[in-house]
């Protein structure tokens, strides 16, 4: 056990993660145009939650699959802003079938 989080407080920040991870995944499927920013966001939020628990509640093919989803999320949002940038500046234009909204 760790010593600055009981099992019942890192077992809260667990479900917590995993109910932002759960509104992320029920955005992408209901959203008319998905906002990439804002789910990358959330799945990183969610993820690093659940990472904490799992200092606690250790497991380590849990630790690896939110190592591999935070880095997935860091670089989703990269993504985001960069397209955002470029949407600001004029240097992109291709909003159309296929492309996300990069808000």
């Amino acid at each position: 056990m760790s010593a600055y989080l009981s099992s019942f407080e890192a077992n809260v920040i667990g479900l917590f993660g995993s109910a932002l991870i759960v509104t992320a995944y029920a955005y992408s499927n209901l959203a008319q145009q998905l906002n990439l920013l804002l789910f990358n966001s959330i799945n990183l939020g969610g993820a690093v939650l659940l990472l904490i628990s799992l200092t606690v509640n250790f497991n380590l093919p849990s630790v690896v699959l939110e190592l591999v989803w935070i880095a997935i999320a860091i670089f989703g949002i990269g993504k985001a802003l960069l397209v955002r940038r470029q949407l600001r500046t004029g240097k992109r234009t291709d909003t159309g079938p296929g492309k996300e909204k990069a808000q």
